[in-house]
């Protein structure tokens, strides 16, 4: 029983959903392999060697899978999948473009976002937006999954496994990169940061979210929003955590504003900490909250950041 993680990457680094499949991987129990597929991706797959666990890196480099275009990255797996038990992926953008092509070519279901690893056939895996936990068992020959890098610790280093340079399959002409727009941040990334200040329609505008950054500045702070604050325009898209956003489970999530829909708590329940700020004291999110402070946010942020300066 072997199982093969597609590692996501950026060509110089492992990004970190690609840690926590690793180490679900390794609960899948027999050898870990990793594919890194890239435009001159060493050091990436240099990385990928270094990991616990890991005892083989294929490193299979051309021009084309520089941007990790899914039909690329998918044919490269399929060229070395004969004789895997397993084969996983981050249940990021990046897993979620290849992982079902490559179940469809297998012929085989695939299992979705697991939490958990109760056994090498049989996972666990939110539904319902978080409020139940499906047990899902597969008889298919090659089982193939996505990783909640939520579910997971990150793998460590330690590693020393081999690193096998294989042929790049041909382009598939399918697709071609046009452009990318990246926003520009100083501030960490939503689904790596250890501490995340997130703020809601009850800040009621687009402006009142400033009130949020001194507050983010002390604490080292992503910052992130409801999809209702989304919705809104009050910040870009890609603040939003949720079920249709981002997924996190920092150290530390502060809720300002936010009621608590069951989308929202669905991406970031898993916190360690949680602490809401909200004017209603039967607002949802205080279920899952560790800490609430009922009040004016307008109020009591001010006085929070004061408190930390």
């Amino acid at each position: 029983m072997t199982t093969l993680v597609i590692a996501e990457h950026n060509n110089e680094a492992l990004k970190g959903s690609t840690l926590n499949t690793v180490t679900a991987a390794i609960q899948c129990g027999g050898e870990v392999h990793i594919l890194v597929a890239g435009s001159n991706a060493g050091a990436a797959a240099q990385a990928a060697a270094q990991l616990s666990g890991v005892s083989k890196v294929f490193h299979a480099d051309a021009t084309y899978f520089g941007e990790g275009l899914a039909e690329n990255i998918a044919a490269q797996a399929l060229a070395i999948a004969a004789g895997y038990s397993h084969i996983l992926a981050p249940a990021t953008a990046y897993g979620k473009n290849i992982l079902p092509r490559v179940a469809a070519k297998l012929n085989v279901s695939q299992i979705s976002e697991i939490t958990k690893v109760d056994s090498p056939d049989t996972f666990e895996r939110p539904i319902y937006a978080g409020n139940a936990i499906a047990t899902v068992q597969s008889s298919d020959a090659v089982k193939v999954i996505t990783v909640r890098s939520t579910g997971f610790d990150a793998a460590t280093t330690g590693g020393s496994a081999s690193i096998d340079v294989i042929a790049a399959v041909a382009d598939s002409g399918k697709s071609a990169f046009v452009s990318r727009e990246v926003a520009k941040s100083d501030r960490p990334e939503l689904t790596a940061a250890k501490v995340i200040v997130s703020g809601g329609r009850g800040m009621g505008s687009g402006e009142a979210f400033k009130l949020l950054e001194p507050l983010a500045d002390k604490l080292g702070a992503a910052m992130g929003a409801s999809r209702a604050a989304v919705d809104a325009g009050y910040v870009p898209n890609d603040w939003q955590v949720g079920q249709t956003g981002k997924i996190v489970a920092p150290q530390l999530y502060i809720a300002v504003g936010i009621s608590g829909a069951i989308q929202h708590l669905a991406g970031m329940k898993d916190s360690k900490t949680i602490v809401a700020i909200n004017k209603d004291p039967e607002a949802p999110i205080f279920s899952v909250a560790d800490y609430g402070i009922v009040g004016d946010l307008f109020e009591i942020v001010p006085q929070l950041v004061a408190e930390l300066g």
